[in-house]
Order: C-alpha cells, then structure tokens, then sequence
C-alpha cells in the first residue's frame, strides 16, 4: 500500500494568537523580506483573506499577489495588514555580545 502524503500548510498550524506571534517573530528575526511578506500573507490566510481585506481596505486579489513569497507590499500596506490581523510592530535594540 503506498504512502499517502499531502503538502504541508503551514495556515493550519496558526490557530492561536501566540502560535500566530512566534511564527511572525521568527521570521522577523530572520530578515528577508520577501519571507517577511509571505509570512504575513499566510497569517491572513489562516483568518480569512477576505475578513483581512475588509479590515485593512485593501483588496482580496491586491493581498494575494503583494503577500506571496514574490510579491513586494508597500510598507504602508503591510501596517495596514498587520493592523488588520490584530499585531503591532514593536522596535528593540540589536542584542550585541558583550566587548
């Protein structure tokens, strides 16, 4: 009997407020801004892309294309986004090794 498989969405294991944050977090930590972006944009499918839209004024169609991994969202609409999703962006100095 062969093995069945299904590919991995990341959106079903985003159902809590903290999962939501950590995943956010860490990939904030890593910096690369397309996986910044689609990162955002899997947060809004896991809530509904279409209660996201709403939230934010921004277009279904315009969130999908700007929050896929090769999308390149304006900053005001990832405020806009992330504000929809209920987050804010906190600002915290670079932990640096002691000299």
């Amino acid at each position: 009997m062969p093995l069945e498989t299904r590919k991995w969405d990341v959106t079903e294991y985003l159902d809590t407020e903290e999962r939501i944050a950590l995943f956010l977090e860490a990939v904030f930590e890593d910096g690369d801004p397309a996986s910044i972006a689609a990162a955002i944009g899997e947060v809004a499918r896991a809530r509904g892309m279409t209660n996201v839209a709403r939230d934010s004024g921004l277009s279904r169609e315009n969130l999908y294309k700007t929050l896929s991994e090769n999308g390149n969202p304006e900053f005001s609409t990832v405020l806009k986004v992330i504000k929809a999703l209920g987050f804010g962006l906190t600002i915290t100095p670079h932990k640096t090794e002691a000299a």
